[in-house]
């Protein structure tokens, strides 16, 4: 543990802020602030956007669960790093070279805490003054036969034959027995008031003891403390009283046209049978090719989660509130990713467009211009400069010269109403579909680049689209092939270069 300085709170910004990250997995711009979905209910996320900032054009850099943490973390674009899969941080040839955002908060005098999915895996103890619950017990509860982690029962098939975490999901009270995690601890569901808490309600509530403690001490020393809530990834599974939320009949579906993937180029990019078109042929025919039925199940779920997520998002920011820290405390809301929901054949992760490319964020903090919504485009590598920007952090984001340079640029210019600085970052957000199968370079992987008004798509082959999003909010027509709009996809192909730093 480190040895602190003494530092006083007081007035509404001291030198070094207190710093809240909490962190959703797979969320989409399903909340009502965001739009995403007409029905979606997010009370909490909602009046936090009310009472901060929220930035309408957030990207991931990276569409996926390991790579996006790594990058945020460490503040290194994935192109500049290498890192397009699976590979854990501190496997990671140039990442395993940098110091994580928490180890540079500990090296200026911080006492660090954390809990559930932050990184992707392990938890990495030497980030962490203080860890909450096992790792194992992220995902989750799991339906159980006594022997295996399995898929909801009442997922149809082949659906279900997909397993206990991307084919699973449904109400808790329909399902007999379940289990935890991978260690398969057993979770006690008789009913919705008689019940074990799930993952992520433990992870509130460990953070929501933590924030009384930290008060209860009496302490000068600052802290970060990162929530990393799993909901709404897969398995998507709630208490009934958030899928009595969404009847079945009366949900809405997204907007969709037929034949969108037509003029799209992952397909040709990818192998056919990648996760999200194989989830989506699958879903569809587990109910008899209706494509409505099919992703209104799934989108009961996920709408579920969504709404018991955002819950426990409320308890750890109501304990904030309810606190001295109020006045002295940044809090950043976000995601790892989003999600498509079916739109161009695709149900998953992973891909280059709006729906998967897209995070929700809010910023609440001292001197934070409240209620603004930023038009400007940004992404998850600039958190890592911003908080070493807003609380004052020295040090490099490398521990030697094998590690990543620190990208991405402060955000504090576009939500704190005290700076008097402009944003010094590009006009758009650089994201990046891993193509690790076939090519590990920089030049191989497929890249989308998003401004406030345009989505530019190059894959590696060449093959492009190009959408204008002020007429075209779902990227239903590709332009990429129009002489009109040559001049528009060269400038933003040269934008992209300038971020990579090659021509591609």
């Amino acid at each position: 543990m480190c040895v602190l300085p003494e530092i006083l709170y007081g007035g509404s910004k001291d030198k070094h802020p207190n710093v809240i990250l909490i962190m959703c997995d797979d969320l989409n711009d399903y909340q009502g602030v965001f739009g995403g979905h007409p029905q979606a209910k997010t009370p909490n996320i909602d009046a936090m956007a009310a009472a901060g900032v929220q930035f309408m054009n957030a990207q991931s850099n990276i569409p996926v669960c390991q790579p996006s943490r790594n990058c945020l973390f460490t503040g290194v674009y994935p192109h500049d790093s290498n890192d397009f899969g699976w590979t854990g941080r501190l496997k990671q040839p140039v990442l395993k070279h940098n110091k994580t955002l928490m180890q540079l908060f500990q090296e200026n005098g911080y006492y660090t805490l954390g809990t559930g999915k932050l990184l992707h895996g392990n938890y990495e103890p030497q980030s962490w003054d203080e860890w909450g619950m096992n790792t194992k017990h992220n995902y989750g509860p799991f339906p159980f036969d006594g022997d295996k982690l399995v898929a909801h029962p009442e997922v149809p098939q082949p659906y279900q034959s997909i397993g206990p975490i991307d084919g699973s999901y449904g109400r808790l009270s329909t399902c007999e027995t379940w289990a935890y995690g991978w260690d398969k601890k057993p979770f006690r569901y008789n009913n919705d008031a008689d019940r074990d808490l799930m993952q992520d309600e433990l992870h509130a509530q460990w953070a929501e003891n933590k924030i009384k403690e930290l008060e209860d001490k009496n302490n000068t020393q600052p802290f970060f403390m990162g929530v990393g809530f799993v909901n709404p990834h897969t398995p998507l599974h709630a208490p009934d009283r958030f899928f009595d939320m969404f009847p079945i009949e009366d949900l809405e579906l997204a907007g969709w046209l037929a034949g969108d993937a037509e003029d799209t180029y992952l397909r040709d990019s990818i192998n056919p049978n990648n996760k999200g078109y194989r989830y989506y042929r699958m879903l569809l025919e587990s109910y008899g090719g209706d494509r409505e039925l099919a992703i209104k199940h799934f989108l009961q779920a996920y709408l579920a989660c969504v709404a018991f997520v955002d819950e426990q998002i409320g308890k750890v920011l109501t304990a904030v509130e309810n606190s001295k820290f109020k006045d002295n405390t940044i809090v950043i809301l976000t995601a790892d990713h989003g999600w498509q929901m079916g739109e161009k054949d695709y149900l998953f992760k992973n891909s280059p467009w709006e729906e998967s490319a897209r995070v929700p964020m809010v910023i609440k903090a001292p001197d934070t211009n409240v209620g603004a919504k930023i038009e400007q485009s940004v992404s998850l590598v600039d958190i890592y400069p911003t908080l070493v920007d807003y609380c004052d952090l020295k040090g490099d984001n490398k521990f030697n010269e094998q590690g990543g340079n620190l990208g991405g640029y402060s955000l504090v210019p576009l939500f704190d109403k005290s700076a008097k600085r402009k944003w010094e970052g590009p006009s758009g957000a650089l994201s990046i579909v891993g193509n690790i199968g076939a090519n590990t370079t920089v030049e191989g992987q497929h890249y989308s680049y998003r401004t406030k008004e345009w989505r530019y798509i190059r894959y590696a082959s060449g093959q492009e689209e190009l959408y204008y999003h002020p007429n075209d909010p779902y990227e239903w027509n590709n332009l990429a092939g129009m002489s009109e709009y040559q001049k528009n996809k060269k400038q933003l192909y040269t934008e992209i270069c300038q971020i990579v730093g090659i021509e591609l």
